[in-house]
């Protein structure tokens, strides 16, 4: 038995590779310090361990709908209405496993057998195995040099075979964010060629610097009809081991989605979704000092990674720097840079070549001030030796 060249193909997740090995060093005694997967080092909100516990302990955890609790579906469109500015229909959530599976399902309804989807780099290396997965075809489109989106880059990319494109604001892995002009501009070209837009909030809530994140379903109703706006409690919560997550789309999507569910994976989990309808029926106050923490962890980070000749955009949101380490590269490869240092110095660092940025390392800054000043030493050290 064999498994089909579809499987064959399918790469595993770069990132929790790479943080399996950082974990089979810690298993050994070294000193490794992670700065590879995309995870909040805080507890999940007590509103959310409350309503997990009183699940449980009501012993009515059941089979709920493929979509989701009718309860929960409601309050995501009272929490939409709220922080996108529009009314919803809860007929068009559908509640999923995680915002990742939630990606997936639509691709999988969204796609005929080799329709393209565009991803402007740098983009989060699962959506090109996600469409693929669909049948789908992934276009790279280049980003500007200062990782700005390139709108006339993806208006040439736009072909006969073109269906539709993924959004991700705030950006895995650059934090960038995107502004509403740029949104606008996009919504232009998807009317003009009559594309879907798949975009993925999953970090909506972390952004800087007093400012909010345009949602690209906010501009228009008309461009409504034409989204599948994703979402989950995994990162604007801390609650990534919750998996919990929700896509809204129009009416014949969410219908679709809802099928597929429940003839694939089922019902979700209902005691993370009753964890993740109390956060957002109010957001807990553990939120915005997640926010504030993450703020002040890239405002010490970034101007320390410059010191060290990085070159690198300040992030808007997420909790993420993207530098530029070409001058450092010194032949080698940004995976064999991660490689190296991993074992040298044991940081854990996720190569760019996996986000279609390939000068580039995605290092996560969702740790303690402390760790951060220590990844930042061994750092240092590492970039003044010598490649082996």
């Amino acid at each position: 038995m064999q498994e089909n060249r579809r499987a064959k193909a399918l790469p595993g997740s770069a990132t929790l590779q790479l943080a399996a090995r950082a974990k089979e060093l810690a298993a050994q005694g070294l000193p490794v310090l992670s700065m590879a997967v995309g995870e909040p080092d805080f507890d999940a909100p007590a509103a959310a361990q409350q309503a997990a516990v009183a699940a449980v302990a009501s012993g009515q955890v059941r089979y709920t709908p493929a979509a989701g609790l009718l309860e929960l579906r409601t309050t995501i469109a009272q929490h939409v209405e709220t922080t996108r500015g529009y009314s919803v229909d809860p007929q068009h959530i559908v509640v999923g496993h995680s915002c990742k599976h939630m990606l997936s399902a639509a691709l999988e309804v969204l796609l005929e057998p080799g329709d393209e989807v565009l991803l402007i780099t740098p983009a989060w290396n699962s959506y090109e195995a996600q469409i693929q997965i669909a049948g789908g075809q992934p276009v790279w489109v280049p980003c500007q040099s200062d990782l700005r989106p390139d709108l006339d880059a993806l208006e040439s990319a736009i072909g006969p075979r073109t269906k539709g494109m993924l959004l991700n604001s705030p950006s895995n892995p650059s934090g960038y964010v995107w502004t509403r002009a740029e949104l606008e501009r996009l919504a232009a070209l998807v009317e003009a060629h009559d594309l879907f837009v798949l975009c993925d909030e999953i970090y909506r809530r972390l952004v800087f610097d007093g400012a909010t994140c345009p949602s690209f379903t906010s501009l228009d109703e008309r461009l409504r009809a034409r989204t599948v706006l994703v979402d989950g409690a995994s990162k604007n919560f801390a609650m990534t081991g919750y998996r919990i997550g929700y896509a809204l789309a129009p009416a014949p999507i969410a219908a679709a989605l809802g099928r597929l569910v429940s003839q694939t994976t089922g019902c979700p989990n209902y005691v993370s979704q009753k964890a993740y309808q109390a956060v957002l029926a109010q957001e807990p106050p553990e939120v915005e000092r997640m926010v504030a923490a993450f703020e002040e962890r890239r405002d010490f980070f970034v101007p320390r990674l410059r010191e060290l000749g990085m070159e690198l955009r300040t992030p808007g949101g997420a909790f993420y720097a993207f530098p530029n380490i070409a001058a450092h590269l010194r032949g080698r490869t940004a995976t064999e840079f991660c490689a190296q240092l991993l074992e040298q110095q044991h940081v854990a660092a996720v190569p760019g070549s996996i986000f279609h940025a390939p000068d580039h390392i995605r290092l996560s800054y969702a740790l303690s001030l402390q760790d951060l000043d220590e990844a930042l030493r061994r750092i240092a050290t590492f970039l003044a030796t010598p490649p082996a």
